[in-house]
This record gives C-alpha cells, structure tokens and sequence, in this order.
C-alpha cells in the first residue's frame, strides 16, 4: 500500500487559530508559538470547530476494496475511487491478508487466479465491466483519493488506528496519522487524535 499527501492547508495551525480565536475575539493575542498554547487547550476543552478549517488529501494505492468499504463509512471523507465500472480489472492486483498468507499464501493465489479467469470468462462472452464486476473478489486492490477536514481525521484516527481495528485500515491510518502529525503536531500529537 502507498500513501501520498497530495494537498494540506498551508500553516494549518495558524488557520485554526485564527479560527478559534474569532469565536473569543482573541485575534490580537496571535503571535508566534500561541498556536501551539491554543490548540492543545481547544482539543481538552472539546472546541473541535475550529479543526475542520484545515483540509488534507491523501492518495491511497494498493489497498484492498474490504479497506476502502471500511473507509468510505466516514461520511465527512471525499473520496474519489478507481472505478471497477470504466477500468477493466482483467489482471487486476490483489492484497493477501497476513493470516492468510501465513496459512496458505499459494493456495489463495489459485484462489485469485480463479476469479480472474472467471472475470476474464464473463468479459469474453460481451458482458460489460460494470457487470463481470460482480465476481470479483474483496481482496481487488484499488486506489483513492480522499479529503477530509482535520476534525474528520481526528475522529478516523481515533477510531481507525486502535488496536481493534481490522489490520489494513489501521495500517494506512496510522501512515497518514505519522504524515498529518508532521505538518500539525498540535492537532495530532495528543492521545485522543491519534
């Protein structure tokens, strides 16, 4: 799986700063590191509004269609996705969950060499991609793009990067949390957004 930062709102934490400081008319108060005193203070209080002025767009690749289903419930998320509809998946790539491939990794491959021959059987007899989609399987890697608001990504991390959540998800989550930390470690260091 790749994850790539497409796109981040440009000195994100003077952004909800600047926003949180006009709910108080504090504006006058902005000087250098009030950011960094302000921010921690908004998330303890539970004063998450400001957080959703900043935006982050992430591509993600290689990642299962059972990941991207996970993903694409957070409602705040944008997401643009590979269509299985217009692309045809005749050699399409696959993930191997890691308990399968400790079990019997060559037997889940005849398993997909399987499907794509049943794809690839459908397709020759004129049936469109959009309907010899349905025998593809979960496993079917895909690519997204998606946008969320750094409120949004709080709450995705907070659910998404806990050691309950399926592995893949939590994988990407935790890549795109070590990325988002980087650029706001205000907004993402604390315990609650991570």
């Amino acid at each position: 799986m790749q994850i790539e930062l497409l796109a981040i709102t440009p000195d994100a934490e003077a952004v909800i700063e600047a926003a949180a400081r006009t709910c108080y008319r504090s504006g006058d108060k902005i000087a250098e590191g009030t950011a960094a005193q302000l921010l921690p203070r908004l998330l303890a209080m539970g004063h998450e509004s400001p957080f959703e002025h900043a935006v982050a767009t992430f591509r993600i690749a290689g990642c299962s269609r059972a990941m991207s289903h996970q993903l694409v419930r957070h409602r705040l998320l944008s997401v643009c996705q590979k269509s299985q509809r217009y692309v045809s998946e005749q050699a399409f790539d696959y993930v191997t969950p890691p308990s399968i491939a400790e079990t019997d990794a060559a037997a889940f491959e005849r398993d997909m060499e399987t499907i794509r021959a049943l794809y690839a059987k459908w397709k020759a007899r004129g049936v469109r991609n959009e309907d010899a989609r349905f025998v593809l399987p979960n496993a079917c890697a895909t690519e997204l793009v998606i946008t969320a608001n750094f409120r949004e990504f709080r709450h995705i991390f907070a659910m998404r990067c806990s050691p309950h959540a399926q592995w893949e998800i939590r994988t990407a989550c935790e890549q795109m949390r070590t990325i988002l930390r980087a650029h706001a470690p205000h907004v993402f260091g604390d315990p609650a957004g991570s």
